[in-house]
This record gives structure tokens, C-alpha cells and sequence, in this order.
């Protein structure tokens, strides 16, 4: 729980000094996995833990983001930390695709901004790997903002 906390903590700090994307794209469908599935309304003010829980659960699917939504639906920070780690996918926290994905309960704060889950993959001979994904509570459209390994 403490390496949880910490993590959200150090993410906020660094996370606010990150720019925030252009909010000229339109929400992602957050009922479906269908990327050309209708887009919700936008949220009045600050993202809700159900929100941030759907649009997880859309963005990392089954096995995965796809292209598309990495380019659409990541902050630009997330796209720089990717660039400085080519050989490592930073929003699974692999190198390869996973077998499954799912994704816990969220976590909102308030006061930090931000909202979180735990994501767990799952991998050929049983091995689960977790990662702490966060998404900014005002983000307009909602993005994923980081990854935290671990």
C-alpha cells in the first residue's frame, strides 16, 4: 500500500511538470472496444473513478493498447517516455503482448488529481505482472498520463 501511495505521490509531482495533450481529439469509446464506437459526453469537471475505470479497461482491452490508441489516447509524456525506451513497451511494462489483461479498482484523489488502478497481464506459463496506470482527473479528452512498472 505504501509503495502504492509513494508511487501515486512521485507520479503527481512528475506528472505535473508533463504538458497536456491537445484536447482537439474526441473521447474514446468508453462502452465498447470498438474504435469507432460512440463517444460519451464529456465529463462536467473531473474524471469519476467509473470513467477512469472504462476508459482503462477500453484502452488495454485484451491484450493490449493498439496503435491507434497509443497515439490518440496517451499523454505526451507518456509518448516521450516511450521514445527513450524503445526496446521496452512502457505502457505494458514488457517487451512482448501479454495473454490477458485486467484491470482493478480505481483510485481517485482528489486533491492529487489524479486517478489510478492496478493493471495486472498475464503470460504464457501463469506469470501475472502488475502496473500502476494514472489518468489526471481534469484531462480533456481523458488519457492515459503514466505507467508505473511494479
Amino acid at each position: 500500500m505504501i509503495k502504492h501511495v509513494a508511487a501515486a505521490a512521485l507520479a503527481a509531482c512528475v506528472l505535473s511538470l508533463a504538458p497536456v495533450a491537445s484536447a482537439a481529439a474526441p473521447a474514446p469509446p468508453l462502452s465498447s472496444a470498438d474504435e469507432a464506437g460512440t463517444a460519451p459526453a464529456k465529463a462536467a469537471e473531473r474524471h469519476t473513478a467509473e470513467e477512469i475505470h472504462a476508459f482503462l479497461r477500453w484502452f488495454y482491452g485484451g491484450t493490449g493498447p493498439s496503435p491507434w490508441q497509443r497515439e490518440r489516447w496517451t499523454s505526451d509524456y507518456l509518448k516521450s517516455k516511450q521514445a527513450e525506451t524503445a526496446d521496452h513497451d512502457v505502457l505494458l511494462c514488457a517487451q512482448k503482448e501479454p495473454l490477458s489483461i485486467e484491470v482493478g479498482p480505481v483510485t481517485v484523489a482528489q486533491s492529487a488529481g489524479f486517478g489510478w488502478a492496478t493493471v495486472t497481464t498475464s503470460w504464457t506459463g501463469g506469470a501475472r505482472q502488475t502496473l500502476t496506470a494514472y489518468v489526471a482527473l481534469d484531462s480533456d479528452p481523458i488519457e492515459l498520463h503514466d505507467v508505473v512498472c511494479g
